[in-house]
């Protein structure tokens, strides 16, 4: 089994030209980190999983440890631009406190003068943190004014927060604008492991995706399927395949109105030589209630009525020998519907090949996080990625807005 500290490191690359925190003169300086503290909560609003705030601890422990003074900033949850109090990120700041084990100072607003007030009297290495900036309309609309008054308290801008940096908001690419910007830790190391992967990857490299819909992983199909030695698709997304294929998927999840482009992508693949693997078996069901009836089934043989919901066995055996000597794996997306746990057997035993094989093993999406880490594995898995969206992005090939905002390195 592979761990973490067996893998090759990227980390001294810098392949994306733009600043970092470590290249800023931070002492003394007012220093905004947007990080992602977009934590699922329960309804008593205490915080159900961390990892997100965790992540970006080593950026915020290497602006305190320089001398700055930490003004954080995140959105959480959906608030439409109003203020929703069950969104507030007065929970994170109760974490934060105890995760740095220092006072962390919360302000009610994020901008105003009042907000202006506690960053003036702020001292060398203390923290504060602002509330939702989506308690704000002119945040997801990139409103210049709320970037400029966002600016307005700092001298740096940092950005460490990789699971928005596809969105064009206000505090991602707006403060930008107006300030010296600059990766955090966290967002230079998402950057290096996935761009550094797709574009060097050391061979043979294995792409493993599942989820829903083909539509919302067709982009980085494309763009991989000259890249890679073998593609691995599970998930409500091979179903769109088979039946491209000329098979009857029973009432499974696919998308009629993506039929001729799977089959091009197939064609693709195969001219490119890449070995492309479907379910060959298939966990079935008639409903999606708890405790529904399931069978197994071939893939040939999905029933009228019936509804694929995970992989088969034999899945499992297809996908863990593919997986076995690879020497790279990026993985995005469950093998089944994991919402179910009946359903989400096949997604443990992938994880489990994953985290077996001698690779560098890159896992990337909210689903497939909580998958290796329900599975168990994720200490033996090289790096999971806090992005889901973002990381679709960067493996198509695009620009993240949030990236491309930064300043660039002097040449």
């Amino acid at each position: 089994m592979a761990k973490k500290n067996d893998m090759p490191s990227i980390g001294d690359q810098n392949i994306f030209g733009k600043l970092t925190i470590e290249d800023l003169q931070i002492k003394g300086k007012v220093v905004f980190i947007r990080a992602d503290f977009n934590v699922p909560l329960d309804d008593n609003l205490a915080i159900i999983d961390d990892r997100r705030i965790r992540s970006a601890l080593p950026t915020i422990n290497y602006a305190i440890d320089e001398g700055a003074k930490v003004v954080l900033a995140s959105h959480l949850g959906r608030p439409k631009g109003n203020v929703n109090l069950r969104l507030s990120l007065a929970p994170v700041a109760k974490r934060l406190h105890r995760l740095l084990n220092k006072e962390v100072i919360f302000s009610p607003e994020c901008v105003g003068t009042q907000v202006e007030t506690l960053v003036s009297n702020m001292k060398e290495g203390e923290v504060l943190l602002l509330e939702n900036l989506r308690f704000h309309a002119e945040e997801e609309k990139n409103d210049e004014s709320f970037a400029r008054a966002l600016a307005k308290l700092a001298d740096f801008y940092i950005n460490d927060a990789f699971g928005t940096a596809h969105r064009a908001h206000a505090s991602i690419v707006g403060i930008p604008k107006f300030l010296s910007a600059a990766a955090g830790v966290l967002l230079k190391k998402e950057i290096e492991y996935l761009k550094g992967t797709v574009e060097n990857p050391v061979r043979p490299f294995v792409v493993i995706l599942g989820g829903a819909k083909v539509s919302g992983k067709i982009g980085v199909l494309e763009y991989l399927a000259d890249k890679v030695d073998k593609v691995i698709v599970g998930g409500g997304m091979a179903y769109t395949f088979i039946k491209a294929m000329g098979y009857e998927v029973g009432d499974s999840l696919m998308e009629s109105e993506m039929l001729d482009l799977a089959h091009r992508i197939m064609d693709r693949l195969k001219k490119s030589n890449v070995k492309f693997y479907l379910p060959v078996d298939n966990v079935v069901a008639q409903s999606l209630e708890r405790g529904a009836e399931t069978k197994i089934v071939t893939t040939k043989e999905i029933p009228v009525g019936w509804r694929a919901l995970d992989i088969g066995p034999a899945s499992v055996k297809l996908f863990s020998v593919a997986i076995q000597n690879a020497k790279t794996i990026l993985w995005n997306g469950p093998m089944g519907m994991c919402e179910v746990d009946a359903y989400c057997r096949g997604t443990f035993a992938v994880a489990n090949a994953v985290s077996d094989a001698y690779a560098l093993t890159i896992v990337g999406g909210g689903d497939t996080d909580y998958a290796v880490h329900r599975a168990g594995v994720s200490d033996a898995i090289t790096f999971i990625s806090t992005g889901g969206g973002a990381t679709l992005q960067l493996l198509e090939g695009k620009e993240l807005p949030g990236l491309s905002a930064l300043t660039n390195k002097k040449s």
